[in-house]
């Protein structure tokens, strides 16, 4: 194994927290509308992908406000992707999107590979299982317009959750898999969490926001991993 690819392992190796099987309450204000999901067990990484873990795989840093352990941000959906595939195939395992232009991408969240979170997975990861908005006092958790010095901030400052996850909420939106609502806005797909320069009431588990999974890059939108579980 060459020394990247060791080095990225090492941080794989403590990077994932199990979240077990459970299920969820999702609503979107804007329609009116709640949904229950059923979630399998996955694991999700306890931090944002950071700018240093990124460049390793991808080779660059497209980040605005650049520093090795703050989130990668100014990357759009397909980037995410393409991040997760090339991880995947680093260790010989099956990719779970098929990307044959950005365009027609299609999703196999069966692989065994690296993916990013369902909005589902994301927000029951979130509320650690429970209907909350949020899983602690703000200030003590998220980095917002309140208090982020309106900066992008290193991850794992703050308290995590109890099931150990970090930066949930605030710092960086995080994109998901889903589409958004393809009837109204196409292939706009669902981004989380909140981010470093938004207002309190923006940075809750149950906020929705959407954008074009392309054409939209910003600096305070990046992205979590996952993968099934064992």
């Amino acid at each position: 194994m060459n020394t990247n690819k060791t080095h990225i392992a090492t941080i794989l190796d403590d990077l994932f927290v199990a979240i077990p099987e459970g299920k969820v309450e999702m609503r979107d204000d804007r329609i009116e509308k709640k949904w229950s999901e059923t979630i399998l067990a996955f694991e999700l990484a306890k931090f944002p992908v950071t700018q240093e873990l990124y460049q390793m795989v991808i080779g660059e840093n497209p980040s605005v406000d650049q520093h090795p352990n703050k989130p990668v941000e100014s990357v759009s959906w397909v980037d995410a992707l393409k991040f997760c595939n090339a991880l995947s195939e680093l260790f010989d395992l099956t990719p779970c999107y098929t990307i044959v232009s950005e365009s027609d991408i299609t999703f196999d969240i069966s692989s065994n590979g690296y993916r990013l979170p369902t909005e589902a997975e994301w927000q029951y990861a979130c509320q650690e299982g429970t209907n909350a908005i949020r899983y602690g006092e703000l200030d003590a958790i998220a980095w917002y317009v309140e208090n982020s010095g309106r900066a992008l901030q290193e991850v794992g400052q703050k308290t995590s959750n109890r099931w150990g996850l970090f930066d949930m909420l605030g710092n960086t939106w995080e994109w998901c898999s889903d589409v958004y609502d393809e009837t109204v806005y196409g292939s706009y797909r669902v981004l989380r969490g909140g981010g470093w320069c938004d207002e309190e009431r923006s940075v809750m588990a149950t906020t929705r926001r959407r954008s074009h999974p392309v054409a939209f890059k910003i600096d305070d939108l990046g992205f979590r991993i996952g993968r099934n579980g064992a």
